[in-house]
């Protein structure tokens, strides 16, 4: 039996190809420990068997997971006894029962959230799940409190280290949920007791080790994928990704591995104030806002002989939530804020009772369509048959079914499409980034939407297809039957020569029904030569199954080619299908 050969080692030293994915030295014994798995087998045995410390700092107490699996291989029963208080104190704390798969969906005005993101947590015996423990890894930076461009090319390119913490689930809901306004979607696994302790017993062992932070490979979601496999050596997760790890795929995988057992909703801070905005009559919208902003008093409310009974509990637990909200973002001191809720909750207790809100579960990101997309088409421009080819590795736009995704939100890296017409082939687009935050405005939240797009596209007054660089910024409302929004976009193209435009979109997005939706944008746009541009797009698209689409579209160009003036229109249809 080659023990360094088997799976279950290389799970522990989270080692493919031969080489361990872990940065930090102090996790290996041998000094070539990290790129040859029997030298650090021989050495952990040797430290096992040798033991210098017989406290926390000794072999056995750090890495609980390799003792426990070279025990049973190797049927080893007289290793040193070592009194591992610390780790025992964390097992005794945690009491692992079973695991939960964490998404926090994506946060809609963060470039750096807007994947998602994932985390495991250790459920207890307690029958709140509150009291349970979340285990994380993320990149050790605050995206906050640095350049966003800088964060972004340090996080491509593993300019970060990953840090892995263990904390109580409480505070993540707190981070994600009530601070970045983020739902959460919880999917309880089908591991055992047994398997959750070994799971655990791993994840002490990469207590305080680092590695290299990778966006795209080695992230936030990749790292538990590790976890999950270790726990139950028979599934394999990673083995779902190549080249990416997009947060909602490893939820994917889950599910195509049948250890998904149920799941559960948790809104949002923001999903919970949009509701009761719903709730709350329009002449006193205003009214939770006047009272955290303390320029109105409870008894306004309370002893308002016009306001109903039902309405006064709506506005005044509408207040505290969203005085919750504002405190979670520093913008009120803690003083303040904790004599602001004393007073309005003791004012909401007074009124007894009441109507408890529902909201409604919204689609499950698990039904929702993978990230890889691949799109064959065909049409007509200008009288002409044409063909289409398109693939996509990442992610979602506005033109995909928007069920399971978070409304409004765009985000697609390479994007690349070529058109086949009299026998000529041509590039339509080849899109590096784009990314789309259409931001619903309403009484509580006043957002901008923006958007930003780098690449090629045929939208130029030439018909040759350009690089565009844009950064846009605008306003979107919204209900539940349809959203609005206003862009400005100022923007450049890059071709033969250089040119610069001031653009002006209105769009509409009708939305209602979870298997269609149909988008409409009109765009003007102003040249630095005097040339004025329109162009219309409107799309019809049809959910066919999960990962399968049905998109009409019909595009309208105004185009200007050696001061020659024409316009041209497209109409197709397109297949996609995503992976």
């Amino acid at each position: 039996m080659n023990l360094s050969q088997s799976r279950y080692w290389s799970l522990l030293l989270h080692s493919v190809d031969g080489v361990s994915e872990i940065d930090d030295e102090a996790f290996f014994f041998a000094k070539d420990g990290k790129s040859n798995a029997q030298s650090e087998l021989n050495a952990t045995i040797e430290a096992l068997l040798n033991e210098t410390v017989f406290d926390d700092n000794s072999t056995a107490c750090r890495f609980p997971a390799r003792k426990a699996w070279l025990k049973e291989q190797l049927n080893i029963i007289d290793f040193p006894k070592t009194d591992c208080k610390e780790y025992e104190k964390v097992l005794k704390r945690l009491n692992p029962k079973s695991v939960t798969l964490v998404f926090p969906s994506a946060h809609i005005n963060s470039p750096a959230s807007m994947f998602g993101h994932t985390f495991l947590r250790i459920n207890s015996a307690y029958d709140s799940k509150l009291l349970s423990y979340a285990v994380n890894y993320a990149a050790d930076a605050n995206p906050d409190k640095e350049n966003a461009i800088l964060f972004a090319i340090k996080g491509l390119f593993g300019g970060y280290f990953g840090k892995y913490s263990l904390l109580p689930y409480y505070d993540k809901l707190k981070e994600y949920r009530d601070s970045e306004q983020r739902d959460i979607w919880e999917y309880n696994l089908n591991l055992s007791e047994e398997e959750t302790v070994r799971m655990l017993k791993h994840i002490w062992e990469l207590n305080e080790t680092h590695s290299y932070y990778y966006f795209f490979t080695e992230n936030c979601s990749y790292n538990m994928l590790w976890f999950l496999e270790a726990a139950r050596p028979e599934i394999h997760l990673r083995e779902y990704f190549n080249n990416q790890i997009i947060p909602l795929e490893t939820v994917h995988a889950a599910k195509a591995e049948g250890i998904i057992k149920d799941n559960f909703y948790r809104p949002s801070k923001r999903t919970t104030l949009l509701k009761y905005e719903e709730l709350i009559k329009e002449e006193y919208q205003s009214m939770p806002l006047l009272l955290v902003d303390s320029d109105i008093t409870h008894e306004y409310i309370t002893l308002n002989k016009d306001i109903d009974l039902q309405q006064k509990r709506y506005i005044l637990e509408a207040s505290i939530e969203l005085l919750e909200y504002r405190f979670s973002k520093s913008k009120i001191k803690k003083e303040e804020y904790l004599k602001l809720f004393h007073a309005l909750s003791k004012a909401r207790a007074a009124l007894g009772g009441g109507e408890k809100i529902i909201i409604k579960t919204p689609p499950n990101p698990i039904e929702s369509h993978q990230a890889i997309r691949v799109s064959l088409g065909g049409g007509v421009r200008e009288g002409e048959s044409i063909g289409f080819i398109g693939i996509r590795p990442a992610y979602h736009d506005l033109e995909d079914s928007s069920y399971g995704f978070l409304r409004g939100t765009q985000i697609e890296f390479l994007d690349f499409e070529l058109s086949y017409s009299q026998n000529k082939a041509e590039i339509e687009k080849a899109t590096i980034l784009s990314i789309v935050s259409l931001a619903q405005r309403s009484d509580f939240f006043k957002n901008l939407s923006w958007r930003t797009k780098f690449g090629w596209d045929r939208n130029s007054p030439s018909e040759e297809a350009a690089f565009i660089g844009t950064v846009g910024i605008g306003l979107s409302w919204g209900n539940e039957l349809a959203y609005v929004y206003m862009m400005t976009d100022p923007l450049f193209y890059l071709d033969e020569k250089y040119t610069s435009a001031i653009g002006g979109s209105i769009g509409l997005v009708f939305d209602k029904y979870n298997n269609m939706s149909t988008i409409l944008e009109v765009t003007k746009r102003w040249y630095d030569s005097g040339y004025e541009q329109q162009l219309v797009n409107i799309s019809q698209t049809l959910r066919a199954s999960q990962n399968v689409q049905l998109k009409f579209k019909y595009d309208y160009k105004e185009r200007s080619d050696f001061k020659i003036e024409h316009e041209e229109n497209s109409f197709s249809i397109y297949l996609n299908y995503y992976f």
